[in-house]
């Protein structure tokens, strides 16, 4: 059997699609990289903003309309989220819920022998320890826990990822132990949210992080999303864990809006004095620390007010990076149940945080012109070249390195979304 696989999404998404890969290559099956070669086609959708759904139902549809010659398998967040609205327009299709990775094969064996088989609902099995196809040999995706304690209103996610289900310390410790004895130089610790790890089971993100970076072997570890209000408790020994040099100075909090009131109506269990407490914390004896956060442009509550104190909060905060989204209601979300803003307004708002957003990270990087970086290489450039990042998790560009090692450069060249630097 010949399967095609097409990952839409997060982190976590594309470590659940290394799951389904490993286990299908593992039975004997073939993984190819064109769709017309393929007999089963699996699509692991990503369901949290519309412009994302919009694409994968066009996608759906491409690869609907070539049954029965080739069989179509929908996997991720979609399958949980909308069932309906994907089988009305694919009902020919195989599921494979968010939470069900481990039935991939079963359901893309049976899809290929012409049976309709769908896997859904919130399973609790353990996805660390699990054999992944890495796409990158050199970068591990380490999935820390799965599902949220959260509830915060805008949010569609939580319905196909379910409950938090943190995972054993142990177990994730043997898995980053193999995956740099298998040569990778990043580990990447991904969930829904990061800083959520433990709250089931009592562990603790900064405990897991000590207990990685003790690992011997030259690698770093990037962390992933924080949700401001799952680090209480746990500030000040997550700033001590960031410290280690194995450890990117990389610190993704999303703050979603810069008006208390709005946070409030989002439900998101904390102030923007709360947010800013965690960042100037960690700056303060982490100075080459990179700010990363989300912001959601025009919340149902959202006025002209509320969007200006996000201004005012990025103009103080001047995050290095941000991604700015949107608003649009989502299947099952709290939110959805209000009138969305006029588009036009939302439009305009985007734009103008967009431009902020750029000219910071403009005059930040611009800073670093000619200063010496130590990059840790991992990929090859689409168009050329190598990349790879610095301890703030900044992308450099170099001309010619090896991948895999540590190289030092100089930053010839700033922009506001890479460096290029060359070889000292």
């Amino acid at each position: 059997m010949k399967v095609y696989l097409e990952t839409f999404g997060c982190t976590f998404n594309q470590a659940d699609s290394q799951i389904m890969v490993a286990s299908i290559k593992k039975a004997g099956h073939e993984i190819v990289q064109f769709t017309d070669e393929a007999e089963v086609l699996i699509l692991n959708s990503c369901y949290v903003k519309l412009p994302t759904e919009q694409k994968i139902i066009n996608r759906i549809k491409t690869i609907g309309s070539l049954y029965p010659l080739k069989k179509l398998v929908v996997a991720g967040c979609m399958v949980d989220i909308d069932p309906e609205k994907l089988d009305r327009i694919a009902p020919q299709a195989s599921w494979i819920g968010a939470r069900q990775i481990n039935s991939a094969l079963e359901v893309v064996e049976a899809a290929f022998k012409g049976e309709i088989k769908r896997k859904t609902g919130h399973s609790h099995d353990i996805k660390a320890g699990l054999p992944k196809k890495r796409f990158n040999p050199l970068v591990h995706v380490l999935q820390i826990a799965e599902g949220c304690q959260g509830v915060c209103t805008y949010c569609c996610t939580r319905l196909a990822r379910g409950k938090l289900q943190s995972y054993p310390e142990s177990i994730l410790t043997l898995e980053a132990e193999q995956a740099v004895q298998d040569g990778c130089v990043e580990l990447q610790l991904t969930a829904q949210d990061t800083a959520a790890y433990g709250k089931d089971t009592g562990y603790k993100l900064s405990s897991l992080i000590k207990e990685i970076t003790s690992i011997e072997g030259n690698f770093r570890v990037r962390v992933g999303m924080m949700h401001p209000h799952s680090m209480a408790g746990d500030v000040e020994a997550l700033r001590e864990s960031f410290k280690d040099e194995k450890v990117y100075k990389f610190l993704h909090l999303p703050i979603q809006t810069g008006n208390n009131q709005v946070l409030k109506d989002m439900n998101r269990g904390h102030t923007v004095e709360n947010f800013k407490d965690i960042v100037f914390k960690f700056r303060k004896e982490i100075p080459e620390l990179s700010l990363a956060t989300d912001v959601i442009v025009g919340y149902p509550t959202e006025d002209n007010n509320a969007f200006q104190d996000t201004l005012d909060l990025v103009h103080d905060i001047q995050p290095d990076f941000l991604h700015i989204s949107k608003y649009r209601h989502r299947p099952g979300a709290i939110s959805s149940r209000l009138n969305e803003i006029d588009h036009r307004a939302m439009k305009k708002r985007s734009r103008e945080l967009n431009e902020l957003k750029t000219e910071i990270a403009y005059q930040k990087n611009q800073k670093l012109l000619n200063s010496i970086q130590n990059i840790l290489i991992t990929d090859k450039g689409s168009k050329g070249g190598y990349l790879g990042r610095n301890y703030s998790y900044k992308t450099v560009i170099v001309e010619d390195a090896t991948l895999g090692k540590l190289v030092q450069v100089r930053i010839i060249e700033a922009k506001s979304t890479y460096l290029r630097g060359e070889l000292v």
